[in-house]
Formats: C-alpha cells, structure tokens, sequence
C-alpha cells in the first residue's frame, strides 16, 4: 500500500490547475536551421539522465521568434514519444535552452511547491511510467511505436507531498549528479590523453618545435627527451616504425553459439551490440566452458572489426568474446599507447569498411599491418606512461564508479517512487554519495 499523505493525480488535472505544462517538440523547416542558435535536439541526443545540447544542427536566431512556445528551460525532463519510446532526459542548471524535435515531449513544473522539477524526471523513470507507456503507446508492425500528448494526458500516477518529493530528488540526484560530473571529468581526462598523445606521437610537436627553434612548451626533463631532427622517414630521429599489429596482439572472437549455456552457470555473449552499449543486457549466454583466452574482463579493450566499428575499455563485466569482435592486448606497450593508435586509424577503418559491398562492412588483418605506428624511445615511453597512464587510469576507475552509483540508484529508485521505502531510510546512501 502506499503512504497514505501521497495522492493519486492526473497528468491533464496538474495541466488544467496551473501545475504543470506537458508539450512535444518543434517540427522544423530545413530552412530554419544553421550552425549556431538554439540546439535542435533530436531523440538520439537523449541518453540515461542526460540531454546532450552540444548538437550539430540549430534553430536559426532569425526563426527563433516563431518557436517560442517550444523553447525549454533548465529543469524540464523530455522523453522520446515515438521509437524508442520512454528513454528520458533532464535538462540541467547550466545547459542553454533547447528545441525538441517533434518525437520528444517534455514535461514542466510551473509551482515548484506542488510539484518538485527533478521529481518529474525520476518519475519519467519509474516503473510506474513505463507500465503506463506500454499500456497506452500504439504498437503495431508497420509503424513505430507511438505515444500521443493526449495520451499522456490521461496518465496517473501517485505523487508524495513536495516536501517528500524534494528529498527523494535529493537522494537519486546526489547519485545521478556524480555520476554526471564522473562523465564531464572523462571527457577532460580523455581530451587532454588524446591531445598529448597526438603531439608527441602524431604529429612530433616538441621534435618539430626544436626543429624551428621555438621556445618549449614541456618540463625540461621531458623536453631534452625528443630528438631535435627528423629521421629519412619523416618521424624523430631514433623512433620506431611499426604496423599496428606488431605493438599489439588482436585476438579473433568465437562463434559462440556452438558452446551453449546448459546450465545456470554461464558467460554473457560479448557482441557488437553490447560493446556498443557497455553492457551484457540482453545478451545471449555461452558455456563457461569457453577457453580462457576468450573470456572477457573489466578493464580489457575490445575492438569491432565489422559493422559499426569502435574501440573501447570495455567495463560491462565478465563475458565470452564473439566473432567480429578483437580482444586487444600488449606485452609491448601500455595499455593507452595502442588504444590511442587504433583510434588514430579509426576514420580509416571506418571508411574502409563503408567501401566493402556487403551488408556489414568490415576490415581485414591485413589492414592492420597497414596502419603504421610511431614508437619512441625507451626513456619517452616511460615518461609518456608517466603522464598519459594515470589520466587513462582514471577514467576507467570512473566508468566502475559509474557503474556502482548506477546500480544503486536503479535499486532505490522504484522502491522511493512507489513508498515502498520512505526517504528517512535512505538518507544515508545520498550523504554517501555526495
């Protein structure tokens, strides 16, 4: 039973009293858009919690004026009405305005006394939302699945007084904001990884700079490292040259179907499909039987060498390597170094694959020999561990703590949004977290 101070409300009552506002996204012109404006946010720019406003595509200022009633605010949550139906976004203190494109609702408070801003999102990820968009959305095999704002209208959910709701949004969004600000820090810790490694490795910065007499820009210890020329092959003197398969080691996945799972013990199956999630959702099961060159660990990088190719450090969890998957690993380098080169040649893979005349575009091992590779010296490879190392370290540790507050908030989040569990024996967790 639920607490009996919540009640059970109608999302057109909350609309027809002043409460709260309910609308869809803006179904613009192609020629209302431009480079720089107001963010046009599509459904694929919304993820687990977040809206991602950096978008390639703007409403033009000179249209702005026409769209007014669709210009959103910080606070408001959205969720994609058709497709994917029900992955939801909070738009944030700090993000700019945005537009929905039309397959996005968004929902508003308009009396934050009644009706806590934040709290609309978590509700937007409760099971009692997602029971009430499957109910209502329309499903069918020639048309994708839909849910109108009409029927959004009809929804009802029970809601705690706001004073239980803002300490609700407190314990989730303490959990929800360090896993955003473990992101934001990813994004720094990744950018200035690739940037030094590009300087040094890439492009030969320091070399070059020696070359054309400017003044250093590094710590002298790791200045005096590079050499001060260019060898006949156009990298710095002393370095190594070598394919992309010689600094590291590609191992093949399986085709995993022939070890079945006949037990309860098993190994999730690794494909495409979850290492572009970074997860095991979903995934079929082999026999734990599978050797143990093909079992996948935290912490491992992975690279798909058909379809969608991508590399990343996998940490989704114990599972089974499949085909057209490379388990990538190096008793030559560290970990950073040929993770930041398969990236380098990434846009060549890619392009590559898009040429073959198949339906899922691949690479082959000879393209791996063909990627080059530049390594430096003894003593520049340790001090480029030195440096590089920890930010790439780091990262990973993030994406494991990511991984622990997740599972925390998707264990409280049902049991706070139904009273299953009152806030006072929570409280702990969100202090913890904070």
């Amino acid at each position: 039973m639920p607490p009996h101070n919540w009640r059970e409300r109608k999302i057109g009552e909350l609309v027809a009293s002043g409460i709260l506002d309910v609308s869809d996204g803006y179904r613009m012109k192609n020629e209302e858009l431009g480079s720089f404006g107001i963010p046009f946010v599509r459904g694929g720019d919304i993820g687990d919690g977040w809206i991602n406003t950096n978008t390639i595509d703007h409403i033009r200022p000179e249209f702005v004026a026409r769209l007014q009633t669709k210009l959103t605010q910080p606070g408001d949550a959205a969720f994609i009405t058709k497709g994917t139906v029900g992955r939801a976004g909070y738009l944030r203190e700090g993000q700019p305005q945005v537009v929905f494109a039309p397959q996005v609702a968004y929902w508003r408070s308009l009396d934050s006394t009644k009706l806590v801003p934040r709290f609309l999102f978590y509700l937007m990820k409760s099971p009692a939302f997602a029971a009430a968009l499957d109910a209502d959305k329309t499903h069918g095999a020639m048309v994708a699945d839909y849910v109108s704002i009409s029927q959004q209208l009809n929804f009802k959910f029970l809601f705690p007084p706001a004073s239980e709701q803002q300490v609700i949004v407190s314990i989730l969004g303490a959990l929800d904001d360090k896993i955003d600000l473990n992101r934001r820090m990813n994004e720094t810790l990744e950018a200035m990884a690739r940037a030094i490694f590009k300087d040094w490795f890439v492009d030969f910065g320091p070399t070059r700079a020696k070359i054309e007499g400017r003044a250093p820009y590094l710590a002298p210890d790791i200045w005096a490292l590079f050499p001060d020329r260019l060898d006949d092959e156009g990298k710095p003197a002393g370095w190594s040259e070598l394919p992309l398969d010689q600094i590291a080691d590609f191992l093949n996945g399986i085709a995993l179907q022939k070890y079945p799972s006949l037990g309860a013990d098993f190994l999730p199956v690794i494909k495409i499909a979850q290492l572009r999630a970074n997860n095991v959702d979903g995934a079929d099961r082999a026999s734990t039987d599978v050797a143990p060159a093909y079992v996948i660990e935290n912490g491992d990088v992975l690279f798909s060498w058909s379809g969608s190719l991508l590399h990343r450090v996998w940490t989704g969890g114990r599972g089974a390597l499949n085909q057209h998957l490379f388990k990538v690993t190096s008793s030559k380098c560290p970990k950073w170094f040929f993770f930041h080169w398969i990236g380098h040649h990434m846009t060549d893979f890619q392009s590559t694959a898009a040429s073959k005349a198949t339906t899922m575009g691949h690479i082959q091992r000879y393209h791996l020999t063909q990627a080059v590779t530049v390594v430096g010296d003894d003593p520049l490879m340790r001090a480029a561990d030195a440096i590089i190392g920890p930010l790439f370290d780091r990262a990973i540790a993030n994406d494991f703590e990511n991984r622990s507050l997740a599972k925390t908030r998707d264990l409280l989040l049902p049991k706070l949004m139904s009273g299953e569990i009152r806030v006072k024996a929570t409280e702990k967790i969100a202090e913890a977290a904070q």
